[in-house]
């Protein structure tokens, strides 16, 4: 038996450990452990409802806008506020707009180079390179010309040096399987989805003034002043402008991310086996297409056990809880105890060995992470779960590309519960939302042509217009999954705060039942040719997307400065 220690694992946002070990070529077992603390929860006490959003989307740096939206839901819940159909459009666009630039920098960024080998792009064969990309896409960038030209610019990065992102990998390793002239066409699509995301992603600044961290947020609607007849209002000059970019986006997205993606996944069909996980799926659901607490979403909310398609259940949001009874925190209730996040608390107590360290406590506490359970089950969450309880609950679009993607591959439907299946999901995820902005920008069009141009409801503002003391929740489908903040207000300050977010259900450790989280199970069964490369387990583990500074933030224990940054 071989033990395995793969820390930091890198190409994610935040701090990620993870322990294996290796018996006969695959993962027997497996430990996830993130080593960061989160103190948000503890930063926001006694702070204006009003104000949370900006806090908390602090919390994370690459889903820019998911926890101001979840926590403007949650305190609208609280003190019964509407944002009006303005709003639920911007809010729509703007959320919807962050999940496909999420996506596909994941897929190129963050994942491609756990399947893409860049070394062997170096001897790719440029006219067979066009040929390949010319079979599956009639994208224009795929001449000759073109490929020889990026050929010889990461030649030259080898020859100066400067590798960048790709000059610490597994370069070789035996479980790369593309041939050169695939891997030279994902190089190509790597270096032009930079352009693309950043173009993109303009859409942000147009809506929210920047990206990252947007600010026309608002309890009660937004902040983003609709006038056809101002310039410095969103007036039909800008819808023009965003509907050049998602026309943009949704080509990219049909002619390149889903070819490259079929492409690559052609010659990995055997990970339609591996990185099931636990077998239980969790959706809140997403983009109201009406107004009112129970408006249909366009991605529905559901659960899934066992991989049972045939049966999506309602979602009860009173079945959540969180165990810390293998995570660096402590219950007054004892650690054998799951408590919902309404009533959650943040009282840290790191009882693990100081770093550096040759292993985890795996009998005891060994994570930042708590244990989110769903009716006391490990629950994965995510775009294979939204594709999932969208294909079960009958979504029309979902099932008709789900259909052509299994067929494009020649795999069965079992290939979903995998991490190819998880890659596949979410490149189809991308696919439905380019397709579906468009429709959201021309209904905001539409109500501004008729003159509807509110955009919040100010009723509720004053928090003398508040019941002394309420709770609420909100919840939003992140592009790492399920995302839910609780508050509870009394005479108009936050009393308590608690966030779920989704690399919290995915990552998180072993529960008092000793059930594994879904990075832990998924892992488990995994191939690993060589111990001292584990690329197969990171092929996994980046499956999920992981994001652990959302799951735990930087604070120290005892309220200490860690740092200071001065602008001169």
């Amino acid at each position: 038996m071989t033990h395995v220690v793969v820390d930091p694992v890198t190409r994610i946002e935040g701090h990620l450990r993870i322990e294996a070990e290796v018996d006969g070529g695959a993962v027997q077992d497996a430990w996830s452990s993130s080593t960061m603390f989160r103190g948000i929860e503890a930063i926001l006490k006694g702070r204006d409802p009003r104000d949370a959003w900006a806090f908390t989307q602090r919390i994370c740096g690459v889903c820019t806008t998911v926890h101001a939206i979840t926590s403007i839901r949650a305190v609208e819940n609280a003190i019964g506020a509407e944002p009006p159909p303005n709003a639920r459009l911007l809010r729509n666009l703007i959320m919807a707009s962050q999940m496909v630039q999420d996506h596909v920098v994941h897929f190129y960024h963050l994942h491609a180079l756990d399947w893409v080998d860049i070394v062997s792009a170096l001897s790719a064969d440029p006219a067979a390179t066009a040929g390949l990309a010319q079979s599956i896409s009639d994208w224009p960038l795929s001449s000759v010309s073109y490929f020889t030209g990026v050929r010889n610019r990461v030649q030259q990065f080898v020859e100066r040096g400067q590798l960048g992102p790709f000059g610490n990998a597994y370069w070789g390793h035996s479980a790369y399987r593309l041939p050169p002239e695939a891997n030279l066409m994902a190089v190509a699509h790597y270096l032009e989805a930079l352009d693309w995301q950043r173009d993109f992603i303009r859409i942000h600044a147009v809506l929210g003034g920047k990206n990252p961290h947007l600010q026309s947020f608002l309890v009660g609607g937004m902040a983003t002043p609709l006038d056809p007849d101002k310039q410095a209002s969103i007036n039909m000059t800008s819808i023009a402008f965003m509907q050049g970019l998602i026309r943009k986006a949704k080509t990219f997205v049909e002619k390149v991310y889903i070819p490259d993606l079929l492409a690559v996944a052609s010659f990995y069909k055997d990970w339609a086996g591996y990185g099931k996980g636990v077998g239980n799926y969790l959706v809140y659901g997403e983009y109201p297409e009406a107004d009112g607490a129970n408006a249909p979403l366009f991605l529905p909310s559901g659960v899934i056990r066992n991989g049972d398609l045939s049966t999506v259940e309602p979602l009860d949001p009173a079945k959540i809880t969180e165990y810390v009874t293998h995570s660096w925190y402590d219950y007054e209730a004892g650690d054998g105890e799951g408590i919902h996040p309404s009533l959650g608390e943040t009282s840290p107590n790191y009882t693990g060995p100081q770093p550096p360290y040759d292993r985890l406590d795996i009998e005891g506490k060994y994570s930042w992470l708590k244990a989110p359970r769903y009716d006391g089950l490990p629950m994965e969450v995510g775009p294979l779960s939204r594709m999932l309880v969208a294909y079960g609950s009958g979504h029309p679009r979902v099932q008709e590309l789900v259909g052509y993607a299994l067929g494009q591959l020649g795999v069965g439907a079992e290939a979903l519960f995998s991490t190819l299946g998880r890659v596949a999901a979410r490149g189809l995820e991308t696919l439905v939302l380019a397709e579906k902005l468009e429709d959201w920008l021309m209904e905001l069009a539409d109500n501004m042509g008729r003159g509807e141009l509110e955009i919040a409801d100010n009723s509720k503002w004053d928090p003398s217009n508040w019941p002394e003391e309420c709770t609420g929740a909100g919840f939003h489908e992140a592009p790492r999954g399920a995302l839910g903040h609780w508050v509870h207000i009394k005479k108009g300050e936050i009393a308590r705060y608690q966030c779920v977010v989704p690399s919290t259900w995915n990552a998180g450790p072993r529960d008092a039942m000793g059930q594994a989280g879904p990075y832990e199970a998924a892992i488990i069964g995994n191939p690993v040719a060589d111990p001292e490369q584990p690329l197969e387990i990171l092929r996994t583990v980046h499956s999920f997307d992981p994001c652990m500074a959302c799951g735990v933030h930087v604070l120290d224990p005892k309220g200490r400065e860690l740092v200071k940054v001065r602008v001169q």
